[in-house]
């Protein structure tokens, strides 16, 4: 039967009689209207001689003068092309073929370019590229104001010819006296720059080429190494999955350079009566963990004996008898992992090489198909044991000097002191670095490199698959590729665009066109397999160590839209808000109800919904911080989690200046640490969490899910009900009835939007890709805290109060009597310490018929023929009308003028941060509200250039910002009068349901019944 969970989106929705709730859901605009400081006090009132007819003819003549001064839109000027370039048409984009590679973050993505300027960055699908919230925001880290523009001489602006001369200077200096050089770089998957690296060290000798990730994934690298004998990461095709083990890997997320949820979620939506399996074991509520079938919460120290038992129960081992929720969630997961056989995998984010041989051991004893060894990938390549013998030969004198490019070490080290002292022992310094950031203000060479889209270079992400970089504007500032400045230091006059295509037509193409490989973007391969593994598996338990315990463990982890930290400038990304927590602007301790609890540690909604929390003293291994606490839903007891990213201090803005910076707690590379402590201090922190804004608990079925035991046994009637109403005394489904005469929509484009809650993974890539297409401003952490977010598309995310759908229904049925059945209610508003959890886009649902178009006094608001409701921004006098009469609460209101105001110093405040803007999209002012428009600019646009060619549009032509970014397929957007539109087929499949059905709206977005693959037996 169809679910009928409660679900929260906040601790605070669970108390009986909340003030809080009650207050925002009666009224969206929390703050009152401060009256008193436009009519004064009641004294001055009284005292005034004003008649009443004066008062109301002044009244009316300032009102007209208002309206009219609101009518006076704000005058830009366009400057035409005085000698117009032959490959720009004014108003047509254009798209280039490149690749990021940032040392964190690895992409083959199209760059949308209008009139020379990048705008916008969407994924090569051609190369099967996707992309992720950072990758889609880093266009506008190009425009970052505070880059460094040029290079530096202990901290003062120097030319590049005097640089490179002193460097060099030096170099030979250094080589004179036998001294190692050490270049020390994020990971490098170039391989041109390995050539010319390796050039370089035939130049100066005694060169030696670390590697060094801020995020490591060592102990992966090592085991593959012992392995298989060379050193790499597996990939994993997650499409091919009928069941899948995690412990302690978020693969949905980072893990291991991420990318895998794609394949992922093929494999979950419900295809001929099957989906995969998920067991998820982790302490942090993770992306992974959210999406799973079941999530067993355990202790970070238990989860490596999780992963042994695990191996022993499928390799006939001796295992103990004993008989805890963890056991018996293990030998859950052995059964579906032998019923899988081939089609199962094992993973683990465990940072212990032991721990990851003993993964790679049980995908064996499998013969799992999901693990490639072959075609392995090269998106992390550091090394922790180089790393820290770079640093003790740096203090020791050994080391000559120091070369530092696409790496933040001094940021990010966990012994970041150390790092910096040993550098003031070498005799050369230098950092290549697009930012000013911490280390380039600690060496004595920082050099300005250009941004990946001013760049040319070349990546191999996954091996066989070659991809090229190439620039798409051309610099804005004094800087220099790391590689044309080491062919230079070698003594070379080529420039790296000549050497990169030298070394592929002689290395790579095989007679095959450069040109069409430029293109293109990517030029594939055949991959050799290596030689077999000789490595005996039988042997990875021996020497297997117990890890130390805690009472309470810290997990590190790194958050969807911060990452590694080297993006803390973007406005995008500090406003983006976590997928699990809804939380901007920070990074928190997380922990749980039960411990929070005990340490008396406080969250709680203040009158207008904004959320403050306690703050407590973090000790780990014994250096401290103060941090804030935010009670997680999910948080395994006696665990903690902070993420990693926050914290910075240089070369950012100083309102990007957030957080603390978790990596000094990062001892050993290890994201798991036991000796921790915590201590409750004084003080309140003021988060800026989204939680409570628009609440839609008890409106109905926002969310329906079901079983994949019910949705194939029963009719879709049972777990995909449709809400009834009344009509002539008789109960009728909503859907039947309408309070207008429709029009007829079969003529022309109509666009529908589908979401299948299956496959959204809650990753947040359609957000930032709606800021990027439509201008959304950003508004800053106190705005956030007042409701005033402006995100035209916002990811829900819901928690339910039972593990499995039975135990809710049973208890919500057992309710008898008004009372009985309010008591049993409030009970199931009592969270579980571990909920499900499930995520829902939500934008304007675009409905035919619309609620917000009949109450708009000035028809700012209406329908078009085509499905999409529009907004005629200069006719929106701000009465608000439509976002009071929206049930879905997407309209956004801009309270201020965002660009070109002081008080918003993010992007849209200085020449160059605007150069990100979209000019096919309107700039709005204050006082106007906007919404999702459903890209009507991308709509019009494939339909002009159908037009343009004289052709029909081709099937599955039209895109959104957000179907084009949804990277699972998700989102999928296009006409349902073109039948072959796969859009047009979604919506008449029998998990499609609406939002809210029994209002009545009709909308134009349709989703789909999320399905659990629950059953264990």
């Amino acid at each position: 039967m169809a679910s009928n969970k409660k679900y929260w989106k906040s601790v605070e929705e669970l108390k009986e009689n909340s003030l809080v709730v009650d207050t925002l859901k009666n009224n969206e605009f929390v703050e009152e209207i401060p009256t008193d400081d436009f009519l004064g006090d009641k004294e001055n009132l009284e005292a005034s001689s004003t008649t009443r007819r004066d008062f109301l003819k002044y009244v009316g003549f300032t009102t007209a003068a208002a309206s009219l001064a609101a009518c006076e839109g704000p005058v830009v000027k366009s400057i035409p092309y005085v000698i117009k370039p032959d490959d720009i048409i004014p108003g047509v984009a254009e798209y280039y073929a490149t690749t990021m590679a940032d040392g964190f973050d690895f992409a083959n993505i199209l760059v949308k370019v209008r009139e020379g300027r990048p705008i916008k960055i969407e994924p090569n699908k051609e190369a099967n590229g996707s992309t992720n919230a950072r990758v889609q925001a880093s266009v506008l880290s190009l425009y970052d104001s505070l880059r460094l523009k040029g290079p530096k001489a202990n901290g003062e602006a120097t030319s590049w010819d005097k640089a490179n001369e002193e460097i060099i200077a030096k170099l030979n200096d250094v080589k004179t006296a036998g001294l190692p050089i050490a270049i020390l770089t994020g990971t490098c998957a170039s391989p041109s720059t390995k050539k010319i690296v390796n050039q370089f060290s035939e130049t100066f000798g005694n060169v030696s080429h670390v590697v060094y990730d801020a995020v490591s994934e060592s102990a992966a690298l090592d085991a593959f190494e012992t392995a298989y004998g060379f050193r790499a990461l597996p990939d994993y095709n997650f499409e091919k999955a009928e069941a899948i083990v995690s412990i302690g890997a978020d693969f949905l997320g980072d893990w291991q350079g991420g990318g895998f949820d794609a394949g992922y979620a093929k494999g979950r939506v419900p295809s001929k009566g099957k989906m995969s399996y998920h067991m998820h074991i982790e302490s942090n509520m993770t992306l992974s963990g959210a999406n799973a079938d079941k999530r067993v919460m355990v202790k970070p120290s238990k989860q490596i004996t999780a992963l042994a038992r695990l191996y022993s129960v499928l390799s006939g081992g001796a295992v103990t008898m004993e008989f805890t929720p963890l056991t018996q969630a293990i030998d859950i997961a052995a059964k579906k992992l032998q019923e899988a056989g081939s089609k199962a995998v094992v993973v683990t984010g465990i940072q212990d090489e032991k721990a990851q041989l003993l993964a790679l051991a049980i995908n064996k004893l499998l013969n799992s198909e999901v693990i490639d060894t072959v075609a392995t990938k090269n998106v992390r390549h550091g090394n922790d044991a180089t790393v820290k013998q770079l640093i003790t030969d740096m203090n020791a004198g050994k080391i000559g000097a120091v070369i530092i490019n696409n790496a933040n070490p001094v940021y990010s080290l966990p012994n970041s002191t150390e790092f910096v002292e040993g550098l003031k022992k070498v005799k050369l310094s230098v950092a290549f670095s697009m930012q000013d950031n911490e280390t380039a203000n600690a060496v004595q060479y920082a050099l300005a490199t250009p941004h990946y889209l001013e760049s040319w270079g070349d990546v191999v992400i996954k091996k066989g698959h070659y991809s090229l970089m190439q620039p798409t504007i051309k610099p804005l500032f004094d800087t220099r590729q790391f590689q044309d400045t080491l062919l230079t230091w070698t003594g070379s006059t080529a420039s790296y665009y000549d050497f990169i295509k030298e070394f592929w037509t002689a290395e790579v193409l095989n007679g095959t066109s450069w040109n069409q490989a430029l293109h293109d973007g990517i030029f594939t391969t055949e991959v050799v397999e290596e030689a077999e593994s000789t490595f005996d598996f039988s042997t990875v338990m021996k020497g297997m160590e117990i890890p130390k315990t805690g009472d309470l463990e810290l997990s590190l982890y790194i958050k969807t839209g911060m990452g590694d930290g080297q993006m803390a400038n973007n406005p995008w990304l500090q406003e983006f808000p976590d997928p699990i927590s809804r939380t901007s602007w920070d990074n928190y301790l997380t922990m749980s109800k039960a411990d929070a609890a005990e340490l008396g540690v406080m969250n709680e909604n203040v009158a207008n919904g904004a959320l403050n929390g306690s703050l407590v003293e973090l000790t780990v291994n014994g250096v401290s911080e103060v941090l804030p606490v935010l009670i997680q839903p999910g948080q395994a007891k006696g665990s903690l989690g902070l993420s990693v990213g926050y914290g910075r201090t240089q070369g950012l803005k100083e309102e990007m200046q957030t957080g603390k910076n978790a990596f000094k707690f990062y001892k050993d590379f290890n994201t798991t640490q036991t000796e921790v402590s915590v201590k409750v201090v004084g003080g309140v922190h003021e988060f800026a969490c989204v939680q409570l804004h628009n609440t839609l608990m008890g409106r109905g079925d926002i969310i329906k899910e079901t079983t994949l035991e019910d949705f194939n046994s029963k009719d879709s009637k049972e777990w995909n009900k449709v809400p009834m109403v009344s009509m002539d005394h008789k109960e009728v489904e909503a859907t039947s009835v309408d309070l207008w005469e429709s029009f007829d929509r079969s003529i022309g484009h109509h666009f529908n939007l589908s979401i299948d809650l299956n496959a959204c993974t809650g990753c947040g890539a359609c957000v930032i890709a709606c800021h990027a297409e439509n201008n959304v401003p950003v508004v800053g952490k106190q705005e956030i805290r007042k409701s005033r977010d402006m995100h035209w598309l916002r990811i829900d995310r819901y928690y339910s109060h039972e593990e499995d759908f039975a135990a809710d229904n049973e208890k919500k049925e057992a309710g008898t009597g008004v009372m009985g059945y309010k008591d049993t209610m409030a009970e199931l508003e009592d969270p579980s310490e571990n909920p499900s959890v499930a995520f829902q886009p939500v934008m304007c649902q675009h409905c035919n018929h619309a609620p917000c178009e009949t109450v708009c006094p000035v028809a700012a608001t209406s329908h078009g023929r085509q499905g999409q409701n529009q907004m005629a921004y200069n006719r929106c006098v701000g009465t608000r009308y439509c976002a009071n009469n929206c049930p879905y609460k997407v309209r956004r209101f801009n309270w201020f003028k965002y660009p070109e105001n002081s008080e918003f110093d993010y992007y849209m405040n200085d020449d160059l941060g605007r150069m990100v803007l979209n000019p096919d999209v309107t700039v709005r002012s204050r006082g106007v509200m906007e919404k999702c428009s459903m890209c009507i600019q991308m709509t019009q646009a494939t339909i002009l250039k159908a037009k343009k060619e004289g052709r029909p549009v081709n099937t599955n032509e039209f895109e959104t910002a957000c179907s084009n970014a949804c990277s699972t397929g998700a989102m999928v957007f296009g006409d349902i009068n073109h039948k072959e539109d796969t859009v047009a087929s979604l919506t008449e499949d029998k998990r499609a349901y609406h939002l809210l059905e029994h209002v009545g709206t009709k909308p134009n977005v349709v989703y789909h019944v999320k399905v659990r693959n629950t059953q264990e037996a």
